[in-house]
């Protein structure tokens, strides 16, 4: 079934821009992360560091340093400080979609738009899973059913759920397949399949919240009646009492789902959960496409100048995600630890292909771009 052009808005309900291709080559993005990543040692790919269970949850737009330290999410920066923390990790590019893309693909595929009908026929993380025997699920909160191909849920003015948020619906292979639409599940899902006989605790486990508790907002009109979704939540300005609301929500949100997670079968072995920001804040510069970071590491993008996508001023160049919040609770990890290591999604990719020796897609393979895995956060 092919996706579906919806209301074509963007980050923050901006109209949404059409990416031109973006040509990068390995010359360029060796040069690029030697500059920007401070070219880490090779060394730490071969560090061995079998994993368990893998547990990653995305939050939306916001930057490290409005989540890490911030008064209006405790939650999340004690878990920073207590577990493991990636004080130097950012988005591959901007807006959402290709960040999503690039967690489970490797690649961009030169997009930096959110538009809903983009789909790939390309190799991803669910065709190496099934390679190796490994299983997997995402749970979308808000998703109506398992399975669903909307592009928004309950509607474009409404959008709890959007499928910019979904990498999975992006992918031929996925998307037509329904044994695998079946493993995309509501939310409400997680507890009880967690819980469940050991053949139905996943491998792979990718939670995203919905866009009023992951911090993206967006919803202008209550939903739930009793508010349980957290319906309302508008879009705000960076540090605005809205989106002080929507850190409170999404503080609450990963406490609630990393306490379920560690209390239950699946918490075993060298399980590990992953919580990263897909991005850095929005910001009112047109020269950048409006976000307020476009710095990044370990093969940013290069966007040509002028590129529809981002702004008719922009000068060209590299257009990093900025730097976003990135904590790593490992089971049998290092307490309250940090790493400086410069990483972004295609690190946070290659340490679950690394962990299970699956091999690596696109950009997760490019230890000479400066993208390595993230294991010194993962073994005392």
């Amino acid at each position: 079934m092919a996706p579906r052009v919806a209301q074509q808005r963007g980050e923050r309900g901006r109209p949404l821009r059409r990416s031109a291709r973006v040509v990068l080559t390995a010359a360029t993005a060796a040069a690029l992360c030697a500059a920007g990543c401070g070219g880490p040692s090779a060394s730490k790919r071969s560090t061995d560091v079998p994993l368990s269970n893998v547990f990653v949850i995305v939050l939306e737009n916001h930057s490290k340093r409005d989540v890490i330290g911030d008064p209006n999410t405790p939650r999340l920066t004690a878990l920073a400080k207590t577990y493991g923390e990636a004080t130097s990790y950012y988005g591959v590019t901007h807006p959402s979609e290709p960040n999503y893309l690039a967690m489970i693909a490797g690649r961009t595929f030169g997009v930096n738009d959110d538009d809903p009908a983009h789909l790939f026929h390309a190799r991803n993380l669910v065709d190496q899973l099934g390679a190796a025997g490994r299983s997997w699920a995402a749970y979308e909160e808000s998703l109506p059913s398992a399975g669903y191909l909307g592009d928004y849920w309950p509607s474009a003015a409404a959008p709890l759920y959007a499928s910019k948020h979904n990498p999975f619906v992006h992918f031929a292979d996925i998307r037509s397949d329904p044994a695998r639409l079946a493993r995309i599940k509501p939310y409400g899902a997680l507890a009880r399949d967690l819980n469940g006989p050991a053949r139905s605790i996943p491998d792979f486990v990718y939670i995203v919240p919905n866009q009023c508790h992951d911090m993206h907002g967006g919803v202008n009109t209550r939903v739930a009646p009793n508010g349980s979704d957290g319906s309302p939540c508008p879009y705000a300005s960076e540090n605005g009492t809205t989106d002080l609301a929507l850190e409170r929500k999404a503080d609450f949100f990963v406490h609630r789902a990393v306490r379920t997670i560690m209390s239950s079968r699946a918490w075993t072995g060298n399980s590990v959960i992953f919580v990263v920001a897909d991005e850095s804040d929005a910001a009112a510069d047109p020269t950048t496409g409006d976000w307020a970071d476009t710095s990044g590491c370990c093969d940013t993008p290069v966007v040509p100048a002028g590129d529809p996508a981002v702004s008719s001023s922009w000068p060209g160049g590299a257009y990093g995600g900025g730097l976003a919040p990135a904590i790593v609770i490992a089971r049998l990890g290092p307490r309250h630890d940090a790493s400086s290591t410069p990483y972004n999604h295609y690190s946070l990719l290659a340490t679950i292909e690394h962990g299970w020796h699956l091999g690596y897609l696109g950009h997760a393979g490019d230890v000479a771009g400066g993208v390595v895995p993230m294991n010194d956060l993962l073994v005392r």
